[in-house]
């Protein structure tokens, strides 16, 4: 990876973006996990994305680090910011977990654009001994949009059943 290329710079700032914007994710994810109430499927669903969210930041620093570059701290702190942002938008909703749901699943569709990229740029660039990596963070992020998927229809049927009842629903 000695590439000193145009690839090579549009490559490492993709690295940074995607650390970046899993740092975002961070922001975005613990709020609501510390706010979920009767959800208790999709708080452990977070949880564990968490994890990998982390794992992720941790295989793209290790990228980073091979390519002698460092994450942007300066986008990090940016997009972690708009991150807690919108999660705190969708607290005063009444139905603030279907929002939250709404945005996680575009937010995940949002990082598999993202990698996919990537992966385009590494096979360009010939960054071969990256590709495992992104792959994985990849694979994560396409496994929680289709579990999003898999499970809107619960969470909108169990707000429902909720606000029928009239209980708190909206985490």
């Amino acid at each position: 990876m000695a590439d000193t290329s145009a690839t090579r710079e549009i490559f490492v700032t993709g690295l940074k973006n995607a650390h970046a914007m899993e740092n975002q994710a961070l922001s975005i994810m613990k709020p609501q996990v510390s706010r979920i109430e009767n959800y208790p499927e999709v708080a452990r669903r977070l949880e564990e994305h968490i994890r990998e969210t982390e794992g992720q930041m941790t295989r793209l620093e290790e990228l980073l680090q091979q390519l002698d570059e460092s994450h942007s701290s300066m986008k990090d702190m940016a997009l972690s910011f708009t991150g807690a942002m919108a999660a705190m938008g969708h607290t005063i909703a009444g139905d603030e977990i279907l929002k939250n749901s709404f945005a996680n699943f575009a937010f995940e569709n949002f990082e598999i654009a993202a990698y996919k990229s990537l992966l385009a740029v590494a096979e360009l660039g010939g960054f071969q001994s990256a590709t495992s990596a992104l792959q994985a963070n990849l694979q994560e992020e396409q496994n929680m949009a289709k579990w999003i998927d898999d499970n809107l229809r619960t969470v909108t049927n169990r707000f429902v059943e909720l606000r029928e009842a009239g209980e708190s629903a909206k985490v």
